[in-house]
């Protein structure tokens, strides 16, 4: 037998606009507000990134990426010959 997971109630004033997001976000997935929003909040309190991830994303910020010509994706062929592969 699994132990009761433990919840508390919480009152939060959150912007109207953000409300109204999350609901629509979460009837996409059919889920209750409560459940999407709960699922949210252990996402970004328990998933750190990864070093590399944290890397990748520092590398984005930083503008480095901007004089780099795109990707082309629009076959295997023209991404390999983009990449000079």
């Amino acid at each position: 037998m699994e132990a009761a997971i433990q919840k508390k109630a919480t009152m939060f004033r959150l912007n109207v606009d953000l409300i109204e997001r999350l609901k629509e976000m979460a009837k996409r997935e059919h889920r209750s507000l409560n459940n999407f929003v709960e699922c949210v909040l252990l996402d970004v309190a328990y998933n750190e990134p990864n070093e590399i991830t944290k890397a990748a994303i520092e590398e984005a910020r930083s503008g480095r990426l901007r004089d780099v010509p795109p990707v082309d994706t629009s076959s295997v062929e023209a991404m390999f010959k983009s990449n000079n592969l």
